[in-house]
């Protein structure tokens, strides 16, 4: 609830406390904004509670497990005695609650009021929850996404079931259908696999992460391969039937695959219906709220932000959106993003993180004969080694000799998304090859492996075979 004697007239009301919503209200806040923070469930949103954190703590506790299995490689005698599922969200709630608590007393530090309740926009700048309407100056809306599914699959959260569902599962399932091969499809599937699940991964596209290079994606096909997690690509859905065991899914051209659940993970629709958006006049499109590159909707006053937009659907782009639209709301100079330029991650073993623009797109772009592309092989990085990790490097830069900035990096490997914060500079600031070349990396780090590729792209390789 709203704290007592709040003021119901601010100058900004924001519609949603997930990513977007909450990093629009702290920097409004810090501009000196009064701020009413509107959410129905928990400050947070999907990437705290339902999204981001506690999936990534289920990889990690699949890592874990990966690594007791293959302990005695290392010369360490473990042994591995099942999952604990139990245990598992014990630890994957204690990672929520604790960034939870920090979060809303960050929120209560800077004076932001939080109203709990469903919120609808009622006018062009009120929302109301209840009997109480909120009016701002301004107002963002950041209602954010739900997991969509496709026409005629109904999700029953038992055996046909979206990642919220797969998430509260006490148990692990024996085997599992995973319609998409996207991000999230991809993620689910290396974690129940680290858990000891039969997974199949259905695709309809040629690739898994299909948003990614298709060398990036190539790398993935090959380490689930080795790890035993089976795929279709290419494979449409036609229908599923229960079984008694479970689920029967029915591919077009008449094959047929059986588990105990279906994951559909098919992607994210965004929550905009019956929140009195069309009525305020808000241009739409697929149940988006279209904006312009200061994330500001046709209705003056009015911004969007997040998921609800169609943007990448990232909680660090949210952030990113949230914060550009307190400022510029604020009078401040403001620099559009630019969504090519935001690091992107799939927390799979392996990971696929990359940056900037795939070789297709940079081909499209600038042409074909005016970019060069490099493929540095982790093979060569003693640190992955270490790790015992496979994966590569690939770099595209402008000009048939590389000469020219870098556009894209894309990198496949255990643990590599944490080096595409260096790789998102390296776009950024459009650097050039012969320019990080120069830089020292240091040794033994998988962060060489940046430097390597761009010593190999510069014409002077170092750790890399003929």
């Amino acid at each position: 609830m709203a704290a007592e004697g709040a003021d119901n007239n601010v100058d900004v009301v924001i519609l949603g406390g997930g990513s977007g919503g909450y990093a629009a209200a702290l920097r409004a806040a810090e501009l000196g904004k009064s701020v009413v923070l509107i959410e129905k469930d928990k400050v947070g949103g999907t990437c705290l509670h339902r999204g981001c954190i506690p999936t990534k703590a289920l990889l990690h506790a699949g890592e874990v497990a990966d690594s007791a299995r293959e302990s005695a490689q290392f010369g360490v005698n473990a042994s591995f005695e099942g999952i604990d599922m139990a245990g598992v969200h014990k630890y994957k709630d204690g990672v929520i609650t604790k960034n939870w608590k920090g979060l809303q007393g960050l929120i209560r530090s800077r004076g932001i009021t939080i109203v709990e309740g469903e919120g609808r926009l009622t006018g062009p700048k009120q929302v109301s929850v209840g009997d109480q309407t909120y009016t701002g100056t301004n107002v963002v809306l950041a209602t954010g996404s739900y997991s969509r599914t496709l026409p005629g699959l109904e999700l029953d959260g038992q055996r046909v079931i979206a990642s919220e569902h797969a998430l509260g599962l006490d148990h692990v399932p024996a085997s599992a259908i995973v319609l998409g091969g996207g991000v999230i499809g991809v993620e689910f599937a290396s974690a129940w696999k680290s858990f000891g699940a039969d997974v199949t991964i259905v695709e309809a596209l040629p690739h898994l992460v299909p948003l990614e290079d298709e060398a990036n994606s190539k790398l993935l096909e090959r380490a689930f391969r080795r790890r035993g997690i089976n795929f279709k690509l290419g494979a449409r859905f036609e229908r599923v039937e229960s079984t008694d065991s479970g689920v029967k899914v029915h591919l077009e051209g008449g094959q047929s695959l059986e588990a105990e659940v279906l994951l559909v993970a098919v992607g994210r629709g965004p929550t905009s219906a019956d929140l009195g958006y069309e009525e305020a006049g808000l241009k739409m499109d697929r149940g988006f709220v279209l904006v312009d590159e200061y994330c500001r909707t046709n209705v003056d006053g009015v911004y969007a932000v997040g998921d609800l937009i169609p943007t990448l659907q990232l909680a660090h782009v949210g952030f990113a959106e949230g914060i550009l639209v307190a400022e510029h709301l604020a009078g401040l100079p403001v620099v559009p993003i630019d969504y090519a330029g935001v690091p992107r991650i799939t927390y799979s073993s392996p990971e696929v993180a990359s940056v900037g623009l795939t070789e297709a797109q940079a081909a499209e772009k600038y042409g074909a004969d005016k970019i060069k592309t490099v493929t540095y092989d982790l093979s060569g990085n003693g640190r992955s080694a270490i790790l015992n990790t496979k994966g590569a490097v690939k770099l595209i830069a402008e000009n048939s000799d590389g000469s020219g900035r870098v556009l894209g990096v894309h990198i496949v490997g255990d643990r590599v998304g944490e080096l595409i914060a260096e790789a998102q500079l390296i776009y950024n600031w459009e650097a050039l090859p012969s320019e990080v070349a120069q830089l020292i990396h240091p040794h033994p780090t998988q962060s060489e492996a940046i430097g390597e590729a761009h010593l190999l792209l510069a014409g002077k390789p170092l750790h890399v075979h003929d």
